[in-house]
């Protein structure tokens, strides 16, 4: 569902007995609003500085930076939902208990590797956030008997980035091997004409102000597969895909992956020319995918899809 200028939502799927969560808040609509302004706390970097040995001063290092954190302080409010004090203090308690319940998490926190998403629009722009809800406090308040909570709730990023909430798709398919030779009559100067000329099959423009990672995903039947970033890398897999099977080399962090259909690995068929999945990440900019391998039948194509990246919202 869309969501309303400076509402949030926190969302994971169900966990065996564990319930999911599709939980919005942030505006008076929902009945928990922000008192305060949220706050993204981001994580000092680890420098990576050594000692100069013998001298003043230090060597520059490589140096990582840490999660960012997202604080709300929310009000859960009830005033209006009853009109005698017993009701909305009942009101209240199940309010405060289903932003509870929500923010404990426990279908996410449950499963290695596995975020949850927080979900905003700012300024009109729609965007993400990858992470665990962490911290839940509901303040101790004589007003809760009349309806009203505060409430502070802390959101643990999986990174600093802000992601777009509109996933991007393109589809490439496998370019027809050329005709040899020419074939006249010919006049000269010779020159490529029509839309081949100017454009590439698989190109796009990737936005955003950070680089982000794609998912790409091959569709048989192909042998020997390879996705191909004109002027960058080089992802190849030596293997065969049969009409109907599927690759998906997932280089999100929290993924990490190259899976057949969906569940058996294949990671260990990626060739060792192809970078490690945490080197494929794309910048901002026009990229061109195009499709490597062998197919008799000219069917096979993969995807690329993708999430802009921005440093802020």
């Amino acid at each position: 569902m869309p969501l309303a200028e400076g509402e949030w939502n926190l969302s994971y799927s169900a966990n065996g007995v564990h319930p999911g969560a599709n939980f919005t808040f942030g505006s008076l609509a929902s009945g928990c609003y922000l008192i305060e302004p949220y706050e993204i706390t981001y994580a000092d970097v680890d420098a990576g500085d050594v000692p100069m040995p013998r001298e003043d001063g230090a060597r520059l290092g490589e140096d990582y930076r840490g999660q960012a954190t997202i604080t709300f302080e929310v009000g859960v409010d009830t005033v209006s939902d009853a009109p005698s004090q017993l009701g909305r203090h009942g009101a209240n308690l199940d309010a405060v208990s289903a932003m509870l319940q929500a923010w404990d998490g426990e279908a996410v926190r449950k499963r290695f590797a596995t975020p949850a998403v927080l979900r905003t629009v700012q300024g009109g722009r729609a965007r993400r956030f990858y992470g665990r809800p962490r911290k839940y406090a509901p303040a101790a308040s004589k007003l809760t008997r009349q309806g009203y909570t505060p409430v502070v709730a802390t959101f643990v990023c999986i990174d600093s980035t802000a992601y777009s909430d509109t996933e991007h798709t393109i589809r490439v398919d496998m370019a027809p091997p050329p005709h040899r030779g020419l074939i006249g009559p010919l006049t000269t100067p010779l020159s490529m004409t029509g839309a081949g000329a100017t454009k590439v099959p698989g190109e796009t423009v990737m936005a955003g102000t950070k680089p982000t990672w794609p998912v790409i995903t091959f569709y048989g039947p192909v042998s020997k597969p390879a996705c191909e970033v004109i002027g960058g890398w080089k992802a190849s897999l030596d293997l065969t895909l049969s009409a109907g099977q599927r690759i998906t080399i997932d280089t999100r962090p929290w993924a990490r992956t190259v899976l057949r259909n969906g569940s058996a690995s294949v990671a260990g068929s990626l060739t060792r020319s192809s970078p490690r999945l945490k080197d494929m990440r794309l910048p901002p900019g026009r990229h061109d995918f195009v499709l490597r391998g062998t197919d008799s039948t000219g069917t096979s194509y993969m995807t690329i899809a993708w999430r802009d990246a921005w440093a802020y919202l």
